[in-house]
């Protein structure tokens, strides 16, 4: 399959699922949200432990259904991995949300905060881009 028709039904899919849950729960689908909920001790425990597995679950189904993993191993370290987990988990606190939350639910509804939070993650990480690959030449790879 074409890295684009693959790219355009996961992009459906991500947006279907951010659909269904607002109309069947009234929830955003933010990974940082759902998650910090749950680890809050949220009542509605249910709903967003069957989320965080089909999360987890999907690459490994479909690594079982296609004989090929989509995903890749690993480019950096645990270390930079496990650094990268607490800038974001940092970032998505400071910023009221995560990737999902606002550049998914946030500018489907037309939100300023989630548009100026979308906007401002896509600087951040071009930024971050250019600044490993050309000034620190590929740092953790």
């Amino acid at each position: 399959m074409h890295p684009w028709i693959s790219s355009l039904m996961g992009g459906v899919m991500i947006g279907l699922s951010a659909v269904w849950l607002m109309a069947a729960l009234g929830r955003i689908a933010g990974i940082s949200g759902i998650a910090s909920g749950l680890l809050a001790g949220a009542g509605d425990r249910e709903w967003r432990i069957a989320f965080l597995i089909g999360v987890v679950a999907a690459p490994w189904l479909l690594l079982l259904l296609r004989g090929e993993s989509v995903i890749g191993a690993p480019v950096v370290s645990l270390p930079w991995m496990a650094a990268a987990g607490v800038l974001v988990g940092f970032g998505t606190r400071l910023g009221g949300g995560c990737t999902s939350g606002h550049g998914v639910c946030g500018v489907a509804r037309l939100s300023r905060r989630s548009l100026l939070a979308t906007a401002l993650f896509v600087a951040a990480a071009m930024a971050t881009v250019f600044v490993i690959r050309h000034l620190l030449g590929g740092l953790g790879t």
